[in-house]
């Protein structure tokens, strides 16, 4: 998928938009996904991860309207550093997982449904690419934040979550639409999660089968360069980052 120019409100669904933000790299690939909700009629709309302090991207979203709700999916900063501008200049509250991110309102819980700018929203709790990690459904449609990208695979923290969590996705409707926090769209955020699983387990085995050459107390590195050989080298430190919560994992018992 080609996006569109940095900085042009692009219509996804009756309910929802994207604003790309400029700061592509190797792990926010185009850049943040910036999304735009709001029911057909209503007048305000809800803002969800409006990604850095970066005061090229931040006013345009400000200039869409009233806003009547900041959303975070998780605290890395790609996603929530400019939200403390952008409710002090549209004077809308800021919610996420984590409390230390709320501004003027409480902190999102599991399972709440959360009604704003003519739309209910479903949070549900997915940590593993970090602890406060949340998806938020609504009508037809998944926002996933980095627990699962418009393509490749995020990278972790905690694996025993992770798998729950993508077990959990699994058990949604088929048909649901994945807008993700970097990538393009999802067309069936269950099948993707179904995929992202089946991935795991295949690393998982991979790496079971890297400490059996290499021994029990291999480090994350000497995993690293045996199981991930054939890919760019420029990759290994994320790489090394998700070896090393899958041998948290396996050496857990979880």
């Amino acid at each position: 998928m080609t996006h569109p120019a940095y900085g042009e409100l692009r219509q996804v669904s009756p309910v929802a938009s994207v604003l790309l933000e400029n700061n592509p790299s190797m792990m926010t690939l185009e850049g943040t996904n910036t999304w735009v909700l709001r029911a057909p009629g209503a007048a305000e709309s809800v803002l969800v991860d409006p990604g850095y302090h970066d005061l090229d991207h931040l006013p345009k979203l400000a200039e869409l309207g009233p806003v009547a709700l900041i959303l975070l999916t998780h605290h890395h900063t790609d996603h929530s550093e400019g939200a403390p501008w952008l409710a002090e200049r549209t004077g809308a509250p800021v919610r996420a997982f984590d409390q230390e991110l709320c501004r003027d309102a409480g902190a999102l819980t599991d399972g709440e449904v959360v009604s704003a700018a003519g739309l209910e929203l479903e949070v549900l709790h997915t940590p593993g690419h970090t602890a406060d990690s949340v998806c938020l459904r609504l009508e037809g449609h998944v926002l996933t934040g980095d627990t699962i990208l418009g393509r490749g695979t995020t990278v972790l923290a905690d694996l025993g979550s992770y798998l729950r969590s993508l077990r959990r996705l699994v058990e949604l409707p088929a048909g649901q639409r994945g807008l993700p926090g970097h990538g393009p769209e999802l067309p069936d955020l269950k099948a993707t999660a179904q995929e992202y699983l089946d991935h795991r387990e295949q690393r998982l085995d991979q790496v079971r089968r890297a400490l059996s050459v290499l021994g029990e107390d291999a480090t994350p590195r000497q995993v690293v360069e045996h199981v991930y050989a054939d890919i760019d080298q420029e990759l290994w430190a994320p790489a090394e980052h998700s070896v090393r919560a899958q041998l948290d994992y396996l050496r857990s018992g979880d």
